[in-house]
């Protein structure tokens, strides 16, 4: 009886955090447009909108939802050691998932580069927690990292890789059994994710294919660029997260002047690129994975607008800013062997930032596939995903969701 009690509160929490998924996702798209149409009618409005709403997140964040900065995968990391006191503290509650949520939205509106996947992880680990309080069943570590990675499964529509992320990220101090629970949640979510938004590909489906000679040149280039790319944004957002960081003894005075400061940065970047550094990069990343070109400056745009905006404080994750990062990679090194497949090559770039940055190759791999519904490029994105997470290893040897956990940890109370 003790065990169907369990099941159906892991199931009552897979369909609502699928449905809310769903949701988020689509209020994020209307945000993006709505930021669009308003940057047409009113050109420069993005140096005053962009500066303000990043302050007024950032200040409301620190002072009422402290736990729901940034991300939110570090935070379903540090819940998962503490289950039993994280389900009753703020880093998985209602309140701070909420808070999350709108926080985000928000960011998208003022034309902050962030993705939605790490919000709706911790957003989806908070809806597993709240049911299972709710049903009176125990929290356990395999209940939050089970809604952590339905989350990611349900944001990218992407069963395997979320299965892939809680193994390889998540529960990787955790015992191997948690691996069911997780399937077994995923699938849930997944399949309220195909009911509604029916059996859609992220990117589209993209066919690309590469000889053993291009994947030999191919795959150390983007494997190398990305690494080195993606270990120096992991480096450096790491080095401002630590409290005894020199440069950051006047930001931290000032968080939120600081946070105008980096809205101001994501503005210019953005009007000096046409608006290409602004929201996810989804909609370019798509346009290039389909062969269509787009301006050089995307690739270094979108880096520093997702550094700055990552800075702020505020919330919003990196995963869909990180992959637009790498397409902008992979565009630049298509540039220089015009005859090859750019389509591959900016798929090989995508991995090997991507990799670069989260330092989780299998999920790269498998997320990058599901996205795309390409299954030919499996063994240059391997090469790709381990070049890059060597490399990166020799910049930033610590992995960054572990390391921005720590402090998250250290605040959650025994």
């Amino acid at each position: 009886m003790a065990a169907l009690h369990t099941r159906s509160a892991a199931f009552a929490g897979a369909v609502a955090l699928g449905l809310v998924a769903i949701s988020f996702a689509r209020m994020g798209d209307v945000a993006q447009q709505l930021f669009s149409r308003f940057v047409a009618a009113f050109p420069s409005a993005p140096f005053v909108i962009t500066p303000l709403t990043f302050a007024a997140v950032t200040f409301l964040t620190r002072r009422f939802f402290p736990a729901a900065r940034g991300s939110g995968i570090p935070q379903v990391m540090a819940a998962s050691h503490k289950p039993e006191s994280s389900a009753q503290g703020d880093l998985l509650s209602i309140r701070t998932a909420w808070a999350k949520l709108a926080g985000t939205i928000a960011m998208l509106l003022a034309g902050g580069s962030v993705g939605r996947e790490g919000p709706t992880v911790q957003i989806s680990a908070a809806l597993m927690v709240a049911v299972h309080r709710w049903l009176r069943v125990p929290v356990s570590a395999g209940i939050i990292i089970a809604g952590g990675a339905a989350g990611v499964a349900a944001a990218f529509n992407t069963p395997l890789a979320g299965v892939a992320f809680a193994i390889e990220e998540l529960a990787s101090a955790f015992e191997q059994r948690v691996a069911v629970l997780v399937m077994a949640t995923v699938m849930i979510a997944g399949l309220v994710s195909l009911g509604i938004s029916g059996d859609y590909v992220y990117f589209g489906a993209v066919n690309g294919a590469l000889p053993i000679a291009a994947m030999l040149l191919f795959s150390p280039l983007a494997g190398i660029a990305g690494g080195l790319l993606g270990g120096l944004f992991a480096r450096t957002l790491m080095a401002f997260s630590r409290p005894d960081h020199p440069w950051l003894a006047p930001a931290r005075k000032r968080p939120v002047l600081f946070a105008a400061g980096c809205g101001l940065i994501v503005a210019a970047t953005g009007w000096f690129t046409g608006g290409l550094s602004w929201g996810t990069g989804y909609d370019t990343s798509k346009h290039l994975l389909a062969g269509h070109g787009s301006s050089l400056s995307f690739g270094p745009a979108k880096f520093i607008a997702t550094l700055a905006t990552a800075l702020s404080g505020a919330p919003g994750g990196i995963f869909a800013p990180s992959l637009s990062v790498g397409a902008g990679l992979g565009q630049s090194i298509s540039i220089l062997f015009p005859h090859d497949p750019a389509g591959a090559i900016i798929l090989l770039g995508m991995v090997g930032y991507f990799t670069g940055v989260v330092r989780a190759p299998m999920t790269a791999v498998i997320i990058m596939m599901e996205m795309t519904a390409d299954r030919t490029m499996i063994l240059p994105l391997f090469a790709t995903a381990l070049i890059a997470d060597a490399v990166s290893a020799l910049i930033c040897p610590q992995k960054l969701y572990h390391a921005l956990s720590g402090p998250f940890r250290s605040s959650t109370p025994s």
